[in-house]
C-alpha cells in the first residue's frame, strides 16, 4: 500500500494536466509551463509532470503501462502471493499428518 495520501482530488489533477496540455504552447518550454500551473494549484512541479506523464500514456500519447493494465498486474501478481502462500501452509500441513499417520500404530 501507497504510504502517501492522495491530497488532491482526482478532478483537481485532470484540471491541472489539462491546463499543462492545453496551455504548454504559451510557454516557452513544458517544464515551465508544468512549474507555473503546480504553482497555481499548489503542488510540487516534479508531482504535476508525473500526472501529465501518466496522462500521456493511458491516452496513447507516450510508451508505457496505462494506469489500468498496471492495477490488473497489481492485483493478480499479490493474487498469485497469497495463492502460493496458501499452497505451502496445505503442503506444509499435509506433510506433517502424513508424518502422523506413519507413526500411528496399525488398529487391530
Amino acid at each position: 500500500m501507497s504510504k502517501t495520501t492522495n491530497k488532491f482530488s482526482p478532478e483537481v489533477r485532470t484540471r491541472a494536466v489539462r491546463m499543462v496540455l492545453e496551455h504548454g504552447g504559451e510557454y516557452p518550454s513544458r517544464w515551465a509551463a508544468v512549474v507555473s500551473v503546480s504553482q497555481k494549484i499548489g503542488c510540487s512541479a516534479h508531482t504535476l509532470n508525473d500526472w501529465v506523464k501518466k496522462a500521456e500514456v493511458d491516452g496513447g500519447r507516450r510508451a508505457g503501462v496505462p494506469s489500468e493494465v498496471a492495477e490488473k498486474l497489481k492485483a493478480l501478481e499479490r493474487e498469485n502471493r497469497e495463492l502460493r502462500q496458501a499452497n505451502e501452509i496445505l503442503r506444509k500441513a499435509s506433510a506433517y499428518f502424513a508424518q502422523a499417520e506413519l507413526d500411528r500404530p496399525l488398529k487391530r
